[in-house]
């Protein structure tokens, strides 16, 4: 089924048009301030809610206009549901599936630049409207020989525009991500590398067969069967996977038993993923699972793919042992290993951080702390939003000198939040595997 959404003929590719678009963003956002304070003169009790509803419009209608990076981060951010305000989420949720789709005539182009010929000279059928449009690229559904096929296909200019938007979203991120600059520059730094990969098709391709292949053996899971010959540095075609996202397939009432067997099915992707290859599908959001009423997921949408470096896996898995939190000098070292605290801390700032990434870890990894869990617990949700709150207001964080945590962290902690949420989404019921060094004490 096409999007029924209006297509774009043209998409901003150079750096002059796409910062233009920024700078106006800028303008409309800081009028809307304007606007919020001048009534609520007249209105003392009109509160920041319509103002966030106001900016969250105006930054995404541009941002799903500019699609690439920028679109990325909104995305990115929704995720965040703990450091952004309700407006924002809801309306940066939409880029995971359901962005502007791009014209045809634009489609055919990059067909043409890449084989030669037009979809239709390529497939048997080929949708002239995008069945669903994200911030990287959007999906047609073909078919050939009988068989039905998703050609999901790259926007133009969006890998040459990676840099130069992150640069401009910065000053929106530090905003609305509440974080000091040195934070946002990790955050970015890594944020860049994996959107690079991410506007590569050729390497999403070697990933997805690898993936799929490594995790076949997993239960009640099924992947794609990927085309190289109708692949290409920005066109991927895969079998088309029949399924709902989570939000519709929610709205069909599965009973406990269905939600519990899908919800082990992606904690049994994930854990096999991160405690085995040690490379993962580090872009958790609805959007990229397709749910079937048997219980049932197809996984698709490997272009986000986090390798975990093996130093960085030894010392910070080991954290979620409940027994080493409370082994100081063993924990000081690691610390020290991930950057949650530095050399040049002062005794009372290395007791400041170290108490609250403990904290921090503790909460986190309640889940391995038990032999199953119950992820439709919302306490335990609240506790982490709460957590997460109480972050971002912290000013020892936002006046640090420096960023604290391995640039590492960030896909591996958004593979978990994104993970849990989904989990949570489900109320699912978990029987949670440990890792082998959760069996002894330290």
């Amino acid at each position: 089924m096409a999007l029924n959404k209006k297509s774009q003929s043209k998409i901003p590719t150079s750096k002059v048009e796409r910062a233009t678009r920024f700078l106006k963003t800028g303008v409309k956002v800081g009028t809307n301030y304007v606007k919020h304070y001048a009534k609520k003169t007249v209105d003392p009790n009109r509160t920041k809610e319509d103002l966030h509803e106001d900016n969250a419009k105006d930054i995404y209608n541009t941002l799903s206009q500019l699609k690439g990076s920028a679109l990325k981060v909104a995305q990115m951010m929704s995720m965040d549901k703990n450091v952004l305000p309700k407006a924002y989420v809801d309306k940066f949720t939409m880029s995971q599936y359901s962005a502007p789709p791009l014209s045809y005539p634009l489609v055919v182009k990059t067909f043409k630049q890449f084989f030669g010929e037009s979809p239709e000279a390529l497939f048997d059928t080929f949708t002239k409207s995008a069945v669903n449009a994200a911030s990287i690229g959007q999906v047609h559904q073909a078919t050939l020989d009988g068989k039905k096929l998703a050609v999901k296909v790259q926007y133009p200019g969006v890998a040459n525009s990676v840099k130069s938007d992150l640069r401009m979203v910065k000053p929106f991120a530090v905003r609305l991500l509440n974080m000091n600059e040195k934070e946002i520059e990790v955050y970015m730094g890594e944020v860049e590398s994996k959107l690079l990969e991410e506007t590569d098709y050729e390497l999403e391709l070697q990933r997805s067969v690898e993936i799929s292949e490594a995790c076949s053996h997993l239960d009640n899971l099924f992947f794609a069967h990927y085309y190289p010959e109708y692949s290409s540095k920005r066109v991927l075609t895969m079998d088309w996977l029949e399924g709902l996202h989570l939000t519709e397939f929610l709205a069909t009432n599965p009973s406990q038993e269905v939600r519990n067997q899908i919800g082990q099915a992606l904690w049994d992707f994930y854990d096999f993923q991160i405690h085995t290859l040690k490379t993962v599908h580090a872009d958790p959001h609805p959007g990229n699972f397709l749910l079937q009423a048997d219980g049932t997921v197809g996984v698709i949408d490997f272009g986000c793919i986090k390798v975990i470096p093996k130093e960085f896996y030894d010392n910070y898995f080991i954290l979620i042992n409940p027994y080493l939190l409370k082994e100081e000098a063993m924990l000081n070292d690691i610390f020290m290993e991930l950057d949650f605290i530095v050399e040049e801390d002062t005794p009372e700032q290395k007791k400041f951080f170290t108490n609250t990434f403990r904290q921090m870890i503790e909460l986190l990894g309640k889940p391995f702390h038990y032999d199953d869990f119950d992820f439709g617990n919302d306490d335990y949700f609240q506790e982490i939003y709460t957590f997460g709150e109480s972050l971002s207001n912290m000013k020892e964080l936002k006046e640090a000198k420096q960023a604290r945590g391995s640039r590492h962290t960030l896909y591996i902690n958004r593979t978990y939040f994104g993970l849990y949420s989904m989990l949570n989404q489900l109320q699912a019921q978990i029987k949670t595997t440990k890792p082998a060094f959760l069996e002894n004490p330290v």
